[in-house]
């Protein structure tokens, strides 16, 4: 290679401190981008925002806002309770009972429970279910919801609009219906109910959907065949992942008042 100095230049060239040839052109233009950088207010060294401590795992912590900057997107809670699979669908002991972990690797993930930006417009502590979705949010303060994935009935929710969760239970009792029992004979041994349990088809918590102080017959309630989530499988109501409908029995249990719920 030759030296630098032996190198033919032409009148818009010069050689920098390295020793190599530069185009003043490139160096003009260099620095005319660097300009609107600084009139942009951009700099060459970025300070991002922290998002807090990191937990021994390497996690975030449990609690806290992802306040990062994307554009019109506004930021969301970080809760290792809603956001970390393992933690929200391992095993637990409810009531006595034992209930089995979830393989949440083979659910969808849009069927997961999450934090989302609240696409329904509904005042916080509001269920809404969307029938199409599969998806039952829970309406949260500052623009979020907390959204589970659901099961609908076979021909559809049957039954829409406005109405309340007038009470709820734990383990509750299913009784099927007469016409349920002329299709399966052999639920007949359920005629005066089947106690609450792990096979019981309300799973482990039922809220029951009242319009104008009368029952519609309709469910909010957990099933222990977490495989149905997203799909049309139920006689109607609507059915959760139990580790989900114990979040959401939480939740509307600490309301002051009737949770009133939309389904669309």
């Amino acid at each position: 290679m030759r030296k630098p100095q032996d190198q033919k230049l032409s009148s818009d060239a010069t050689i920098s401190e390295s020793g190599y040839v530069v185009s003043r052109r490139a160096v003009l233009s260099g620095l005319g981008v660097m300009t609107l950088l600084g009139a942009s207010g951009c700099s060459q060294a970025l300070e991002l925002p922290s998002l807090g401590p990191l937990e021994p795992s390497g996690r975030m912590s449990p609690v806290g806002v992802d306040h990062i900057s994307t554009g019109s997107i506004p930021p969301i809670s970080v809760d290792s309770n809603i956001t970390d699979n393992r933690t929200m669908y391992a095993a637990l002991i409810d009531s006595g009972f034992v209930i089995p972990a979830v393989p949440f690797q083979k659910i969808r993930p849009e069927f997961r429970r999450q934090i989302v930006i609240d696409p329904t417009g509904e005042a916080p502590g509001t269920i809404v279910v969307r029938l199409n979705e599969r998806h039952l949010y829970w309406v949260q303060e500052g623009g979020e919801a907390i959204r589970y994935g659901v099961g609908i009935g076979k021909a559809g929710f049957e039954w829409n609009g406005r109405a309340e969760i007038q009470y709820t239970k734990q383990w509750p009792t299913w009784t099927p219906p007469k016409e349920m029992i002329a299709r399966k004979p052999e639920l007949v041994k359920w005629a005066g109910g089947q106690p609450g349990g792990l096979d019981n088809p309300l799973g482990a918590r039922a809220h029951y959907i009242y319009k104008d102080g009368h029952d519609t017959g309709y469910r909010v309630h957990g099933s222990p065949e977490w495989w149905t989530i997203g799909t049309r499988a139920s006689s109607g109501c609507v059915r959760m992942i139990n580790q989900d409908v114990i979040d959401l029995y939480n939740r509307v249990k600490a309301s002051p008042t009737n949770v009133p719920i939309v389904v669309v």
